[in-house]
């Protein structure tokens, strides 16, 4: 039998891997390129670490909270499972005052709520909500709409909470889980002092069935210059029938350096007419990527599959690094995608675009019905399903929003279920 002391390595090795591994998860659910698949093989070797080291009890849940010397979303992530796995009050407040101390770290934390079955959190989502501390509010918030679980009376106060965080993730929460009846209260807080509110507010009453003050508020975003601009400008896109997406498009188009949010939004609007145009921006390397995602989410059309991409440049645009001395620290949004050939993909364009109509919307190939949506969830890449699960609440307002981001098995079993 191994003693004690030579298994401390393995279990080091456990806890690293687990938390690096849950890094990289927070790309991958957003990539271009992975499909759910891809993410189930990704999350099987997740649970295999975590595996390990809920296999050394004690000294596994102590090495877990020693390793959060360094206070990452992964780090963060491996040591909230094992606390909420063993039911430790203690240990998972210290987890979230330290959420709460390093904010970029925090939403690693909320995720851990996400991974761990729902049957082992309802005592635990009880507690939280029920405390008076605004940070545990949010913790308990995040565990409920992760599994898309109603809070109920809680949920019915905390979209007036004092604490603008706490507002902001309930009203997401009512969104997410499909909370009609707040409806109103959501158009109450369209004009809230904050932005985040606004956001979540305009987003919830948008899946809540408004068609109306929702879409004014986000088109007003879409042109805010914020981080939440290319959110907002794709709810809307989305929503907008064809014809007035293209006034939303033509704006967005005349603001100088808004290249990208455009193409992007030109994605999410759906309407073939845009293709030719998309096609001119594959040859400019800055954007040939992020317009040969946008041609694919309009037509269906994969790139890698179809032989329609290109070899990369020999000196592709400089991009975020990880160098910790730069200040551009982000993934870099393009990163996965395949480099579109645009000879070949207008070719492909004249021989197949005569089953588009311009003026209507597609995505992925057809228009958005609740058959198509549920096929992109089972097989789309991870934009795609993230567009196709909004899809889903906008032809069904009421209706939970999948949630892509989920465990894979749990997305596997939902998917079953449709």
């Amino acid at each position: 039998m191994k003693s004690a002391g030579s298994l401390l390595p393995i279990l080091t090795q456990h806890l690293e891997d687990a938390a690096c591994l849950r890094t990289t998860r927070s790309y991958l659910v957003r990539a271009p390129h992975v499909k759910l698949k891809h993410l189930a093989r990704l999350d099987e070797r997740i649970a295999a670490h975590l595996d390990g080291i809920a296999v050394a009890g004690r000294v596994g849940a102590q090495m877990s909270m020693q390793a959060l010397d360094r206070t990452g979303k992964g780090e963060l992530f491996t040591a909230a499972v094992g606390c909420i796995e063993a039911h430790s009050e203690p240990g998972l407040m210290q987890l979230i005052a330290l959420g709460q101390a390093v904010p970029a770290a925090r939403r690693g934390l909320h995720s851990a709520f996400g991974w761990v079955s729902a049957n082992r959190l309802q005592d635990t989502a009880a507690m939280l909500l029920g405390h008076t501390d605004p940070a545990a509010q949010l913790a308990g918030l995040a565990a409920c709409a992760q599994h898309r679980v109603d809070p109920k009376r809680f949920l019915d106060t905390a979209i007036d909470s004092p604490d603008p965080a706490v507002r902001a993730r309930a009203l997401q929460c009512a969104g997410e889980i499909g909370r009609v009846d707040l409806l109103a209260s959501c158009l109450a807080h369209i004009e809230d002092e904050d932005a985040a509110c606004r956001f979540h507010a305009a987003q919830a009453a948008l899946l809540l069935g408004d068609r109306t003050a929702s879409l004014n508020a986000l088109a007003e975003l879409a042109l805010s210059d914020t981080d939440i601009d290319a959110d907002a400008a794709a709810l809307t896109a989305s929503a907008l029938p064809p014809a007035e997406a293209r006034g939303l498009l033509e704006v967005i188009a005349a603001r100088p350096k808004s290249r990208r949010l455009l193409i992007r939004t030109i994605a999410h609007a759906g309407d073939p007419r845009y293709i030719p145009w998309l096609i001119s921006q594959m040859s400019d390397d800055t954007t040939a990527r992020i317009a040969g995602e946008s041609f694919s989410f309009i037509t269906g059309a994969d790139l890698a599959w179809l032989d329609l991409d290109r070899k990369p440049p020999e000196h592709p645009p400089a991009g975020p690094t990880d160098d910790p001395d730069d200040d551009d620290v982000a993934m870099d949004e393009d990163d996965g995608a395949p480099w579109p050939d645009a000879e070949k993909i207008a070719r492909w364009w004249h021989e197949n675009g005569t089953r588009f109509r311009s003026g209507e919307r597609y995505l992925c190939g057809a228009p958005p019905s609740k058959q198509h949506c549920i096929g992109i969830l089972k097989d789309g890449y991870q934009r795609q399903r993230m567009a196709a699960a909004r899809h889903l609440c906008l032809l069904d307002p009421g209706a939970a929003l999948f949630n892509c981001a989920a465990p894979s098995w749990r997305q596997q079993r939902h998917l079953a279920m449709l």
